[in-house]
């Protein structure tokens, strides 16, 4: 079983990713973005730095799942907090003219090469919270993210999901969700996943308590 999460940035992929781990007894798949060297200078301006920080992220995506992914299913069951075909999506958001067609080609011949995920859970959330989330984490290279690029990125991965065929897709909603402090919002989650991918034990879902959102 192969679960990827997906979503804009900010809205806690990474953190439902580690949760969910001991849940399915599965071994674990984090992107390694703090290693691109051109991402700082990317957020402060996206234009100059946008295809030397995509071609990077393709390559370094590529070699992680290429040999990761695999290996991991060889031996059981895996949840990673990004897919291969995130890249893309955001090459079309920064990239335009032969810089765009350039990637696209290498993309495609990279992509053929890369499983498949059994379950996408594409997590949705409001540009403002995911701002919000993004500002508590305090990363230093983010703090030059403008509104404006959560807005689009947001927008396009609606687009993409409302339309994706490669593999089925679980939406959930994680405005009002804190899977961290409330437990039975991460078991709300895991049963929508269950359900998804058919695995037992179903149960019906419980009402959800309140609380502040991730």
């Amino acid at each position: 079983m192969y679960i990827a999460i997906e979503g804009v940035i900010g809205v806690g992929k990474t953190t439902l990713a580690r949760l969910l781990q001991p849940v399915f007894n599965a071994e674990l798949l984090l992107e390694v973005f703090e290693e691109n060297p051109f991402l700082s200078d990317f957020y402060g301006d996206r234009k100059r730095f946008a295809f030397q920080t995509q071609i990077f992220f393709l390559l370094s995506r590529y070699q992680q799942q290429y040999k990761v992914v695999p290996q991991a299913l060889s031996r059981g069951d895996l949840i990673a907090d990004y897919t291969f075909e995130k890249d893309a999506l955001f090459a079309r958001l920064n990239l335009e003219g032969d810089e765009l067609a350039t990637y696209t080609l290498v993309h495609q011949a990279l992509a053929e090469r890369i499983p498949t995920p059994d379950l996408i859970v594409y997590l949705k959330v409001e540009t403002d919270l995911a701002l919000q989330r993004i500002a508590m984490r305090d990363r230093s290279y983010e703090r030059l993210i403008e509104r404006s690029y959560i807005d689009e990125l947001n927008q396009a991965y609606e687009a993409f999901f409302q339309d994706h065929k490669a593999c089925p897709v679980l939406t959930i909603d994680t405005n009002s969700l804190n899977y961290v402090t409330q437990r039975d919002h991460l078991e709300h989650v895991t049963l929508r996943i269950r359900a998804a991918l058919g695995i037992p034990p179903f149960q019906p879902e419980l009402p959800l308590s309140g609380g502040p959102s991730l």
